[in-house]
């Protein structure tokens, strides 16, 4: 017993240490065409992290090698200190990270309250089973109904998803992500198809309901990143050529040179 008194706080204190993400000299390879050419980059727990980048940049294949979709070619992919390259995606659901995607990814058929219920179920312990009534669940029923008020749906409980608009089934994606209670959130072009109103919305609900998680997110709109991301990190030729706050990236001439240019000071400047 005192061996593991003795050692446990060390082994807390590397847990501690260890970025929320982490991808070392990442690589990923089609053939004989390379698109994630020794990617690198750390990420703190609680930070938001904008992905950007031209079309073809390999933002889409970076989400997918993070989230368990495609296989490293080489280089390693670490959350909260663990490896996690090669591992299946449900894998990597359970020990803490959860995707949304680009394409809206919902059970149709299902009312908005039976999709979050159904998001929560694992991390409360419970295994499927074709014995249990899941009516008998209070906690998940009652974290469900939580969900449900955090993302502004709750008058739409019974409604089936498929029913929803757009910019709804948008929102209940988002709680299904977070039902999982996973620590680390990757978003794929969330608001992706929404009008100014929605998208200014969206933003505020993300906000809202990744406090205290770490968020990645691939966005095209420079509105959006600059008014939702703590650091941004830009992709081009599978590489992140930059990594820093919306303002030194802003002002890096590498990257004016490579993506921004000059639209992102008058996009900014239209957000506000």
């Amino acid at each position: 017993m005192s061996s593991i008194a003795i050692h446990q706080p060390a082994a807390q204190a590397v847990q501690q240490s260890a970025h929320a993400l982490e991808l070392r000299d990442l690589r990923k390879s089609f053939g004989k065409t390379e698109i994630i050419r020794g990617a690198n980059l750390a990420v703190n727990a609680g930070e938001r992290v904008a992905i950007i980048g031209p079309n073809g940049a390999g933002k889409s294949t970076l989400f997918n090698l993070i989230s368990g979709r495609f296989e490293p070619s080489s280089g390693e992919v670490l959350l909260h200190g663990q490896r996690i390259d090669g591992k299946k995606p449900f894998e990597i659901n359970r020990m803490g990270l959860s995707r949304s995607f680009q394409i809206t990814n919902i059970f149709p058929k299902l009312s908005v309250f039976e999709n979050l219920r159904c998001s929560v179920l694992w991390s409360l312990g419970y295994r499927y089973s074709f014995w249990r009534f899941l009516s008998n669940l209070h906690d998940a029923n009652e974290r469900a109904n939580e969900l449900m008020e955090m993302i502004g749906l709750h008058r739409k409980r019974d409604t089936l998803a498929v029913n929803l608009t757009y910019a709804e089934q948008r929102a209940l994606e988002i709680g299904i992500t977070i039902g999982g209670g996973a620590s680390v959130i990757l978003l794929d072009e969330p608001t992706a198809g929404m009008s100014n109103s929605e998208t200014a919305h969206f933003i505020q609900l993300i906000k809202k309901v990744t406090e205290g998680k770490t968020l990645l997110t691939v966005e095209h709109d420079m509105g959006v990143v600059f008014g939702l991301a703590d650091k941004i990190a830009v992709v081009v030729y599978g590489e992140v050529i930059a990594y820093d706050t919306p303002e030194a990236v802003r002002a890096n001439a590498r990257v004016q040179e490579a993506y921004l240019g000059s639209s992102v000071a008058d996009q900014q400047a239209g957000a506000h």
